[in-house]
């Protein structure tokens, strides 16, 4: 995987196959070629096996994509949880002096899957290239904790991050949010719960191809439902895992895209994949949050795949998509620090 990210695009596209074109965008070399190799070389995907093994599986594939980048500082600590300590791991770069800001980071995995090592790539190159703090959040998973109690770990960690500033050493006014996929869909649900109610909310939300409305299947479920790494069954069997009963679905907090209102919230960068079934979800909570006045930024990454910002190690499009939203994070979130 390695050796394919490195070769130029050229040969990627010459050892990749005719160039895949769906709703007027073409996938990238680097990504049509990296998932020919999957399909060569993969065999049952984690939806196929026992849980346990489902999140093996994902282990292994963060330590295949990912890149262990150097960090001033990594720390494992806990926080406190509704239902006990959450694990968790600050990650401050070298040279912040003083309080930094502080993005607290949920990682994706559909609620079921995931944990901190699977964040680590993407969290390592957030703190060192948009120069902050990372705070990164185990919260419980479904099916043996299902909805709500992700949600009640990510508002509690984040209410902690703000209450023990001092002690992490970041700025209380300049405590962000951000997620990738799930951990997406809880940054938003965080950002709406916090602004709701008594207490600072978040003073930025950053979103990586964030589940915003399981209560039905936009438009970019049928154009990619499958073959372009996150599926369909896939987002089925996440859901099916995550909640109780499908009425909760339309409950805001699972389907943040549902809110009444969405004006007020902090400002957002919204970075979604071209061939994403999440794709549209996401393009339309980040229209709703423009329509409700909140500052937000859009990005569409076209040729690319869900998951791609866990991808540092492997190839330049991870990264590239990365080092767009830690400019976005330096200019909403770092630039707060000290302010006051």
């Amino acid at each position: 995987m390695r050796t394919i990210g490195a070769l130029p695009a050229r040969v990627q596209r010459a050892l990749g196959g005719r160039a895949v074109r769906i709703d007027g965008q073409e996938l990238h070399p680097e990504i049509q070629l990296a998932l020919k190799l999957l399909r060569l070389t993969a065999g049952r995907t984690f939806e196929q096996l026992p849980l346990s093994q489902g999140r093996a599986q994902i282990s292994r594939e963060a330590w295949v994509f990912g890149d262990s980048l150097p960090v001033g500082t990594v720390r494992d600590l806990t926080v406190p949880g509704p239902a006990g300590p959450l694990a968790a791991r600050l990650y401050r770069p070298s040279g912040l002096g003083g309080s930094s800001a502080l993005l607290v980071y949920f990682h994706g995995g559909g609620w079921v899957l995931g944990d901190l090592e699977s964040a680590d790539s993407a969290c390592r190159f957030l703190a060192v290239h948009a120069g902050l703090s990372v705070l990164s959040i185990d919260y419980r998973l479904a099916p043996e904790h299902p909805f709500p109690a992700g949600v009640e770990d990510a508002v509690a960690a984040y209410r902690h991050a703000v209450d023990n500033a001092e002690s992490l050493g970041v700025d209380p006014a300049a405590i962000g949010v951000g997620g990738e996929s799930a951990g997406g869909n809880l940054a938003a649900v965080v950002s709406q719960i916090t602004h709701a109610e008594p207490g600072p909310a978040p003073a930025f939300q950053l979103m990586f191809f964030p589940v915003t409305d399981l209560s039905t299947k936009h438009a970019s479920y049928l154009l990619f439902s499958d073959g372009f790494f996150l599926t369909e069954a896939q987002m089925d069997w996440y859901r099916d895992h995550y909640l109780t009963h499908p009425g909760e679905a339309l409950d805001p907090r699972v389907s943040p895209l549902l809110a009444d209102s969405l004006s007020g919230l902090p400002p957002a960068y919204v970075a979604v994949a071209g061939f994403d079934p999440l794709r549209d979800e996401g393009e339309a909570y980040a229209r709703r949050l423009g329509e409700a006045g909140v500052p937000v930024t859009l990005r569409r990454h076209e040729g690319l795949v869900h998951g791609i910002v866990n991808a540092t190690g492997v190839g330049r499009s991870g990264r590239d998509a990365l080092l767009e939203a830690a400019g976005a994070l330096r200019g909403g979130l770092t630039a707060l620090a000290g302010r006051r």
